[in-house]
Order: structure tokens, then C-alpha cells, then sequence
């Protein structure tokens, strides 16, 4: 066809040079061309021209399509994740799981910082690109009484219940404070404003009725601001230990009374010389309350592609619990039942099928850990290190499993 197009233009450029006929010298001439042989040159010309974009465009879709394909796999297999605050216990964990349940662009987590409490329960409600949250209990079930974002019994699901996290009230060894009680009046940072930590201890100040003097700071900050003595105490929630907290000195934990005020929405918990050895006397306790927190997604119809994406996560989190529950990880992830169940919510699906599917699995490994840490206790050894601890249990793993086999 190439051929044909450029005979076509030598056709159509000879005329382009004229000589001069003498009009006595007659010459025998060729027929006239018709229309129709006039134009087909031209028409040969723009079809070559056709199909050498036809090529030329093919080739450019080929060598995007690989780009494609790599954008289209990544958006189907990344969740996002949105969690707490930088200093929070609920982001810690949510990198662990990035870092347990990365499989290249198969599987990919992306945490999210986020402002915790009701606005990560709304964020996962409304928000386009926020696949899964960490929310508390106790605030999941005061949005859905409150109705402040709409009906949610039809529209948040769970799928694990995760750990506890404590409240800690801290306040200067030297400053005279030993009771909750006497922060009335005082100026107390309660976390920044509709943080967890501020929506729950002013929550529970007001339940003690203890009138403090309310101020609202990021943690890192109110701790600086409390050792300069330009506040009274800081009230912190997260999973024991905090950082911020175990890593400074001078400072001293206020005890929170399990009252009967708080008993319907708080569990007991206490803060020990383990958990923070410059803040609390070896062998004693500091009693405090604690908050569950949730693992929740959006109802989402299981023909979607959001569904699918959450069930290919609960496909890869479930069966790599034991890990995240090993050292280096987080000592919270040791306090995560699978089987654990939120009364008056439902879980996803996925998540109930594949409990369903590994019941009796689960409950042989649960019974397994609740044996071994009664057996630690009868010993006495609950305080060896967390690395000599979970070296005993894989030993009494392999020991249960050869008299198993006998």
C-alpha cells in the first residue's frame, strides 16, 4: 500500500513541470481522466496516512498499558486505614500491620494519621478512600445513640475487636497531687480538642465530678508544659506503656477509681513498675479504668469492590495474629481475641465466615496461651521479659504437640 501511495504522488507532482507545445505540431493526447481517477490518488494518500496512525497509536497503548495495569492493581489491593494521632497507641499497631501484611502490590496497607474518636467513626461512615478505622467502643455506641451522624446500625460493620487502651493521669512527683480528686479547679490538658483522649477524660472528670480547669494540648506538648509547671496534670489515653510517659522522669500516675459512675462504659485496669519502672514502685500498682477499641469497616454490599478488597484483608490479618502477637511487636496486640465478639453490632461477613471456618483452630490456640499464662503465674514468673516469655510458649507449643503425638 506504502508503494501505492508514493506512485500515486509521482502521479500527481510530473505535471507540476510544463513545457511548451507548438500549437502547428499536433499530438495525439490521452483521454481526459474521469472524476473518480482524479481523486483516487489522493484518497490512497490518506488512507496510507490512516493506517501509519492506526500503527503509530497502537504502539502507544501498548507501552501505557503496563502503567495501567500497575495503577489498576494497586487501587484494587490497597486499603487505608485511618487511626489515631503521630504519638498514638492505634497508629503503632496499624504500621505493624503494613509492615506483617505487605505483599507487594497484592496486598498493601496505608495508615492513616488521623484524629481519632468519633471523627475516625465518621470518617469511615462518609469518606471516599478510607477503607477500615480504630475506634473505641465506647464512642461507637454513644454516635449511634446520639444519631449525630445518622443511623449507623445498618451502615458500620466490625470486624475484630482489638485491645484496651488505659487512662493515664499524670501529674509532677513534687507536686503535692496524690488523688484525683484534688485536680478540681486545676488546669489539666485533656488532648487536643475531639481526641480520644479528650472526648473520654472529660467523660470521665465529669462522671467524678472533678471540675478542672480545661485546657487542650497534643501530648508530647502538655508533658513539656506540666515539667515547666505552667500546667497541673496531663491526661493521656492509649496502650500501656506510652512512651512519652515511660521515658520521662519526675513525673508520678494519679490513681482513677473504678467508680460505679463508670462501670457501664469503662473496664478496670491498672498501670504497674513493668509498664513504667521510674513511675511506680516495683511490686505496686496504680489502679485506673480502661477503653475497648475496634477494628470497623462500612457496610459495605458484597458484590463491590470495596467488599472484596476488606475480605482479601481479613484473609491475610486473620491467620497472622500469632506473629503480630510475638516481640518486637506491641505488647497490646497480646490482648487481640479474634473470636471476641461486640454485642449490639454486627461483623463483616468475611470476617464471621472465616471465624466460622477456623473455630475450633482458634479456640485450641486461645485455650493453649490462657494455659501456659496460668502456669507463668503459678510461678511466678509473669515478670520475666516478653522475649524469655514468648520463648517459654513456643516451647510449650512444640512440648503439647509432641504428647499430641504419643
Amino acid at each position: 500500500m506504502m508503494s501505492l501511495g508514493l506512485a500515486a504522488t509521482d502521479a500527481q507532482t510530473a505535471p507540476a513541470t510544463k513545457r511548451a507545445v507548438p500549437a502547428a505540431t499536433p499530438k495525439a493526447s490521452a483521454p481526459a481522466p474521469t472524476q473518480t481517477q482524479a481523486a483516487q490518488p489522493r484518497k490512497i494518500i490518506r488512507l496510507a496516512r490512516h493506517v501509519k496512525h492506526e500503527r503509530t497509536s497502537e504502539r502507544g497503548h501498548t507501552s501505557e498499558r503496563p502503567g495501567n495495569d500497575l495503577g489498576d492493581r494497586l487501587n484494587k489491593n490497597t486499603l487505608v486505614i485511618v487511626s489515631g494521632g503521630l504519638e498514638s497507641t492505634d497508629l503503632a499497631i496499624t504500621h505493624q500491620l503494613s509492615t506483617v501484611l505487605d505483599d507487594g502490590d497484592d496486598l498493601r496497607i496505608l495508615p492513616m494519621v488521623g484524629a481519632g474518636g468519633g471523627r475516625n467513626i465518621r470518617d469511615v461512615r462518609f469518606m471516599k478512600g478510607v477503607d477500615l478505622g480504630i475506634a473505641p467502643t465506647n464512642l461507637l455506641a454513644r454516635m449511634r445513640d446520639s444519631g449525630e451522624i445518622g443511623p449507623l446500625d445498618d451502615k458500620i460493620v466490625y470486624l475484630a475487636k482489638l485491645f484496651n487502651e488505659e487512662l493515664h493521669v499524670v501529674v509532677r512527683a513534687d507536686s503535692g497531687l496524690t488523688s484525683i480528686d484534688q485536680l478540681k479547679d486545676r488546669t489539666v490538658s485533656l488532648g487536643e480538642e475531639g481526641s480520644d483522649t479528650q472526648l473520654i477524660a472529660h467523660d470521665v472528670l465529669e462522671r467524678l465530678h472533678v471540675a478542672a480547669h480545661e485546657v487542650n494540648m497534643a501530648g508530647t506538648d502538655a508533658l513539656a508544659r506540666l515539667a515547666t509547671g505552667e500546667i497541673d496534670a496531663v491526661a493521656l489515653i492509649g496502650g500501656k506503656p506510652i512512651p512519652a510517659v515511660a521515658q520521662r522522669s519526675g513525673l508520678r500516675l494519679l490513681a482513677v477509681p473504678f467508680a460505679k459512675p463508670l462501670r457501664d462504659d469503662f473496664l478496670p485496669a491498672s498501670l504497674t513498675s513493668d509498664d513504667y519502672p521510674d513511675l511506680v514502685e516495683p511490686g505496686s500498682r496504680v489502679d485506673t479504668v480502661a477503653i475497648g477499641t475496634v477494628l470497623i469497616a462500612y457496610n459495605w454490599a458484597k458484590d463491590t469492590e470495596q467488599y472484596k478488597k476488606i475480605r482479601k484483608f481479613v484473609a491475610a490479618f486473620f491467620p497472622q495474629i500469632a506473629k503480630l502477637q510475638a516481640p518486637p511487636h506491641h505488647p497490646k496486640w497480646r490482648e487481640v481475641n479474634l473470636a471476641a465478639t461486640l454485642p449490639g453490632w454486627t461483623r463483616f461477613s468475611a470476617a464471621e465466615t472465616w471465624l466460622a471456618q477456623h473455630d475450633s483452630e482458634s479456640s485450641t490456640a486461645a485455650n493453649d496461651r490462657q494455659k501456659f499464662d496460668q502456669f507463668v503465674r503459678a510461678r511466678g514468673g509473669q515478670n520475666s521479659s516478653e522475649e524469655d516469655h514468648e520463648k517459654l510458649f513456643q516451647e510449650f507449643l512444640q512440648w503439647s504437640d509432641a504428647r499430641a503425638r504419643r
